[in-house]
């Protein structure tokens, strides 16, 4: 998808390049070959594409090149099933800012709304600076989903709650798997907010001769938000180490649990096994010697006393989960 967006009115496809006349802003969304030809043609500058956005080291992602200024940073998003981390890229022109994504993200459609709504024209540095804040504003909301979700998992590590028997061991994975995501979820946003941190100050580098006050000053603010949500990310991290930690504590207190039931019942068995062996069956009188069914009797025996301890272990959970 090939959008264009103008001030003060909606985004509009590109499909030649009279559809971008007095466009500022072009997005590019998961772009075809042709799409994306017809944006360099367009832009007068190359279009850096998926391979190029994946590069991971600093002078692939912020470098200039004639007049245009190119910056890239992975993007955390949520979807339905997974967290994805896919590249975004601008090209930052004297005239036109350029966007590449692979994925929708709601800060671009809000950045959208703000250009469509918006009287006062803007330029290709308005919409970097506008574009940037939008992204920040909608990493902060998704930390503060994070932190409720912390918030939440902790209540349920030291709430005491006790599953039914044979439930424990699947709560157990329930929370562990809670952990686990959200130390990938903070991971990857620590990710993202760390090439923002980049871009805002390459571009703050790079054009602060350029740039007007009232932008340098906005820039700034974005700097600072980034710097804050980095300490916020830092404590959510700690304390996800904090419940790993402790949830691995309750596990091993529960294991601790069961071998020392484990170890009661089998203490339990050793002292008629003892007397027994001692004895043995060296008795003048056992009655059971003249029964016609005395057999059939130790079977039956012997076969109840290995089923009572399985059902019981099953009971607990030991065995599987209780239908």
């Amino acid at each position: 998808m090939f959008l264009a967006h103008r001030t003060g009115q909606p985004a509009r496809a590109v499909e030649t390049e009279a559809d971008a006349i007095g466009a500022t802003w072009l997005d590019l969304i998961d772009p075809t070959d042709t799409e994306h030809d017809l944006a360099t043609r367009i832009a007068g500058e190359d279009i850096p594409r998926r391979a190029n956005l994946d590069e991971i080291e600093s002078s692939s992602r912020l470098f200039t090149h004639n007049d245009a200024v190119y910056l890239s940073t992975p993007l955390v998003r949520r979807t339905e099933t997974e967290l994805i981390c896919p590249p975004i890229g601008f090209v930052l022109t004297p005239k036109i800012l350029i966007s590449v994504r692979f994925s929708e993200y709601a800060s671009f459609d809000i950045a959208a709304r703000q250009v469509a709504d918006t009287t006062a024209p803007l330029n290709s540095d308005d919409m970097l600076i506008l574009l940037l804040e939008a992204i920040v504003d909608r990493l902060a909301d998704v930390l503060e989903h994070v932190g409720l979700a912390l918030n939440q998992l902790s209540r349920d590590v030291f709430a005491g709650y006790s599953p039914r028997a044979g439930r424990i061991a699947a709560w157990q994975r329930a929370l562990l798997r809670r952990v686990g995501h959200a130390e990938d979820f903070s991971s990857l946003v620590r990710d993202s907010l760390l090439g923002l941190d980049r871009i805002a100050i390459f571009v703050s580098e790079t054009t602060k001769h350029n740039l007007p006050h009232s932008l340098a000053t906005r820039l700034g603010t974005i700097n600072r938000d980034i710097a804050s949500l980095n300490d916020f990310v830092s404590q959510l991290s700690n304390k996800v180490q904090f419940l790993l930690d402790a949830a691995l504590g309750f596990i091993s207190i529960e294991q601790n649990d069961g071998m020392k039931v484990l170890t009661v019942v089998s203490f339990i068995g050793v002292a008629p096994t003892l007397i027994a062996g001692v004895y043995g069956m060296n008795f003048k009188d056992i009655p059971e010697l003249t029964w016609s069914f005395g057999y059939w009797y130790a079977l039956t025996a012997m076969a109840t006393s290995v089923i009572l301890p399985l059902l019981w272990f099953w009971r607990r959970g030991w065995l599987g989960a209780v239908r």
